[in-house]
């Protein structure tokens, strides 16, 4: 039976993350020393060592959950020469995670793209001043007509009752405040994030990031890919170009991503990198699904083991 592969985005991340994978596996410790290398910078230091505050800059969280969440998915594979991969999906940053595990371009190429576009977010991040919320509870209408009252926008949905909503951050706190009195919600969380993602504050980055993705060599992925701007399949390279130039701006539609999964028979899932984030989604989407996270090298598989 065929098995899913999900990579985690932006607030998975974690200090120490892949430090297990880099000291144990040498197809770890090579993807670590290459993308040191391509990026000029220290993607294994300030994974391994932090400081927090700047593993969670955008420019640098998203290369450093890409590197980790390829290794995850490289030990996984190495350790797993015959399982059989139905379909890879990724949480915003963590589509091109998929997208590189599916062989839409290789690790090198996906780095300089995540590379990108961390940085033309983190511009974004800088130059506005933007805010996300979680609410927990009420129904998607709910939601979008709280948006609409407060002129911000629909970020995620993520699962049944649970949404983050994302703009300029004084109307973001007033739709707090409204959603919290209105009563129709079990909670409403403000989130320590950079700026606002997945809403219309990030216009500069997406004209930018597709300008740069016009001239990146993409290839048809070897395995289904959803878009979280549509949760269909993208196939070929002017989709793919299209989806992730759309994403940065639009709702992320991880729980039909997760639907349209299923509906290949796939109901069992790795989560290649830290958090644990998918997989609590996925109980919350449908308990029968199962999904093992693979954050350290305790995590694989026995080797040989095909599920």
């Amino acid at each position: 039976m065929p098995t899913g592969l999900l990579f985690s985005g932006q607030g998975a991340q974690r200090v120490g993350m892949g430090r297990g994978f880099y000291e144990n596996a040498p197809l770890a410790r090579a993807l670590y020393d290459r993308a040191d290398a391509i990026l000029g910078w220290e993607v294994s230091a300030l994974s391994f060592n932090g400081p927090d505050a700047q593993l969670t800059q955008t420019q640098v969280c998203q290369p450093a959950l890409y590197v980790v969440g390829f290794a995850a998915y490289t030990l996984l594979r190495d350790r797993m020469p015959d399982a059989d991969f139905g379909t890879a999906l990724g949480l915003s940053l963590g589509e091109l995670t998929a997208l590189a595990a599916a062989e839409a371009f290789d690790f090198e190429t996906g780095l300089r793209i995540v590379a990108e576009r961390g940085r033309l977010m983190q511009e974004a991040c800088e130059q506005t001043d933007g805010a996300m919320a979680s609410l927990i509870g009420g129904l998607p209408e709910e939601v979008a007509e709280l948006c609409a009252a407060h002129d911000i926008d629909v970020a995620n949905l993520n699962c049944p009752g649970q949404t983050v909503i994302s703009g300029e951050r004084t109307q973001v706190e007033r739709a707090v405040e409204a959603a919290r009195a209105s009563g129709a919600y079990k909670r409403v969380v403000l989130l320590n994030v950079a700026g606002a993602y997945h809403s219309r504050l990030m216009e500069p980055a997406r004209d930018r990031f597709g300008a740069f993705l016009s001239g990146v060599e993409i290839r048809e992925p070897t395995i289904p890919v959803f878009s979280n701007t549509h949760a269909d399949r993208v196939r070929t390279p002017d989709e793919i170009r299209d989806a992730l130039t759309r994403q940065v701006v639009s709702p992320v539609r991880w729980e039909d991503c997760m639907r349209r999964a299923s509906e290949l028979g796939i109901n069992a899932f790795y989560e290649c990198g830290p958090g644990g984030v998918l997989a609590g989604l996925a109980k919350r989407i449908d308990r029968t699904w199962e999904v093992r996270s693979v954050a350290d090298p305790g995590d694989l598989p026995e080797s040989g083991t095909d599920n």
